[in-house]
């Protein structure tokens, strides 16, 4: 086999496990749950005496009453879960992935604000990279700064 039929070979393998997984997450899921109905979660190196619902930091304070809060024992004795969702969410196209890559999905600020309360309450600030970042703008460099911008309403690159 050619090296460019060997391309095409795995390119189609690969689109095929593409779309077994993204069949295989749609059964997972039922259809009467929303996507803005899952509470986002984390874990926070804080006794769960230490955390309480009515002195939540400001990020999640500026939510007032639009958001549900949980916060309970993180497994293993390793600190606290705190858990918020929306109460009220828009329609379905709100959770949608073109709303997530153009950054109006309303679940991203209240991620950032997740991840902001976390480091408020472990560090008592929340750290930000030094900017500039390098002394050259390099495309590499530009390329870093979009992804790591995309980045801040997800928590992933």
């Amino acid at each position: 086999m050619s090296p460019a039929g060997k391309s095409l070979t795995v390119a189609a393998a690969g689109l095929a496990a593409g779309a077994f997984a993204v069949m295989r997450r749609a059964k997972a899921h039922p259809s009467g749950t929303a996507a803005g109905d899952r509470w986002l979660t984390v874990t926070v190196n804080r006794a769960p005496h230490d955390v309480s619902a009515d002195k939540l930091p400001a990020p999640l304070q500026a939510y007032g009453d639009r958001i549900e809060t949980r916060i309970r024992p993180a497994p293993g004795d390793r600190g606290t879960e705190l858990a918020v969702r929306l109460k009220e969410t828009g329609p379905d196209t709100a959770h949608s992935l073109p709303a997530r890559l153009a950054g109006t999905d309303p679940r991203q600020d209240l991620r950032r604000a997740l991840r902001e309360a976390k480091a408020l309450l472990e560090a008592g600030e929340v750290l930000r990279p030094d900017t500039p970042p390098t002394t050259h703008d390099t495309p590499g460099g530009k390329l870093v700064g979009l992804l790591s911008r995309r980045a801040g309403g997800e928590g992933v690159l």
